[in-house]
């Protein structure tokens, strides 16, 4: 084995070494599934700024940057980046659920509101978005050691899943949090170093001058980004769990924080796709290919940022699945078990690391984990949106719920009319279902108001 050889694998077991060492030891109900400190005070503004900003900077997410820079040059960066912008629509919108609302959870809050089948159904929606968040950080993390479904990629993936939940373990939400310093520290020197690669061959103008502004050239995708985010943040309690953490106020300068940061993190990631279409070099995975091309040490660079930003987020989700199944499930089932939450969230953790990794032996396309998911709950926007404005019903959320689930499904299986794209890019059937999926949503929650109200 080579010098290289072993300290890109021995990074792995570094990187695991010091979180396990920095993840606070947490046994209270509280720290576990609140990320309250071991004198129970609660998340301050620039801890929980950072956690959202590096939480949501997925392994998949830079590398879709990546790729988009790549096919549809600045176009692509910022029809991605345009996802960011869902944590500021998300903390407003909390915002106002918890203050006017006295919302605690949105398990909770669906519960309370629209009764136990509703938030079942919602709670399905964010176990599959919490499920395709494992397999789509650990097959990224894999992709830097081998080929897709080769035994290093299979074995770098599992070890990079074993290392994280051994400290979620440790930790909980609080441990997540914590480390999400950490994370977010390595994850911009990383980035720094690897765009010293970059700016010096292409300045700036040339970079943000590239791409078509058009359909076919990539705004079909930032259209249909900026329809998903008054939808999109909900079906991902990696985000929404952190809007309980601290006060309102608190909160919602946060989200505003970690959204800006966010959008600008991703914008400019997209850099290195667009110099990978200026190089000529293409790939399903363009960072590493665009550092395989520079030398090893751009590799390894490479290589830390993504494990960085992948283990924040599968750190999350393992705290997210524990929090849904031991503390949101219970609380609405059997309160009498909550005295063991943490143990029933420990064994959540770890059968959602083992069952979340069994795509990742199918070669799946890490775009569709995002834009297929995004349609599928397009059903929330008018439900988190107008609570409220019109009558609290049932009928209004299940028609909207359940006629975006059936979006999301025709969109899956191909089935929306092509008389209906909008454009003739590769997103045209993709916008085409989110928009008049999205106006049928609200046109159902109206009508489900309006139904409830003959009846009554």
């Amino acid at each position: 084995m080579s010098l290289f050889s072993i300290a890109f694998w021995g990074f792995l077991f570094v990187y695991g070494g010091i979180l396990w060492f920095l993840s606070p030891k947490v046994k209270s109900f509280d720290g576990f599934f609140k990320a309250s400190d071991e004198k129970g005070r609660e998340v301050n503004v620039w801890l929980l700024s950072t956690s959202i900003f590096i939480s949501w900077i997925f392994a998949k997410s830079v590398t879709n940057a990546a790729n988009l820079g790549e096919k549809y040059g600045i176009v692509g960066g910022v029809a991605y980046a345009a996802y960011w912008l869902c944590i500021p629509v998300a903390g407003i919108i909390l915002y106002r659920l918890r203050t006017k609302y006295n919302a605690t959870g949105l398990v909770s809050f669906l519960n309370s509101n629209y009764g136990k089948f509703a938030s079942f159904c919602f709670s399905i929606a964010i176990l599959i978005r919490l499920f395709n968040e494992v397999w789509s950080n650990t097959s990224v993390v894999g992709g830097y050691y081998g080929e897709s479904g080769s035994m290093s990629f299979i074995i770098a993936a599992l070890l990079f899943t074993f290392i994280t939940l051994i400290y979620s373990l440790k930790g909980g939400l609080r441990g997540s949090v914590i480390t999400d310093i950490v994370q977010a520290v390595i994850f911009v020197i990383g980035v720094g170093f690897v765009l010293t690669f970059v700016l010096p061959k292409y300045s700036v103008g040339e970079i943000v001058s590239t791409g078509e502004w058009s359909l076919v050239g990539g705004v079909d995708l930032l259209l249909v980004a900026l329809l998903q985010i008054f939808s999109y943040p909900f079906h991902d309690p990696v985000l929404t769990d952190r809007g309980f953490l601290c006060s309102p106020k608190r909160m919602l300068i946060s989200f505003i924080i970690a959204g800006l940061t966010g959008f600008m993190a991703i914008f400019i990631f997209s850099f290195i796709g667009v110099y990978a279409g200026f190089e000529g070099i293409n790939g399903s995975n363009i960072p590493a290919s665009v550092a395989g091309s520079m030398g090893l040490a751009a590799l390894f660079l490479m290589n830390i940022v993504m494990i960085s930003a992948a283990g924040s987020t599968l750190d999350s989700t393992f705290a997210s699945v524990s929090k849904l199944i031991a503390h949101d499930w219970i609380k609405i089932i059997n309160p009498n078990l909550l005295s063991k939450s943490v143990i029933i969230g420990m064994i959540s953790m770890v059968i959602i690391a083992v069952v979340g990794n069994f795509p990742m032996f199918f070669g799946i396309d890490i775009l569709k984990a995002t834009t297929i998911s995004g349609t599928m709950v397009i059903g929330m926007a008018p439900i988190f949106l107008l609570h409220g404005v019109v009558k609290i019903n049932k009928l209004s959320f299940y028609l909207s719920f359940f006629f975006g689930l059936f979006c999301g499904f025709i969109e899956v299986f191909g089935l929306f009319p092509k008389a209906l794209y909008i454009g003739s890019g590769d997103s045209a059937g993709l916008l085409g279902v989110n928009l008049y999926g999205l106006i049928g949503c609200f046109i159902l929650y109206f009508l489900g108001a309006y139904i409830a109200k003959l009846r009554s």
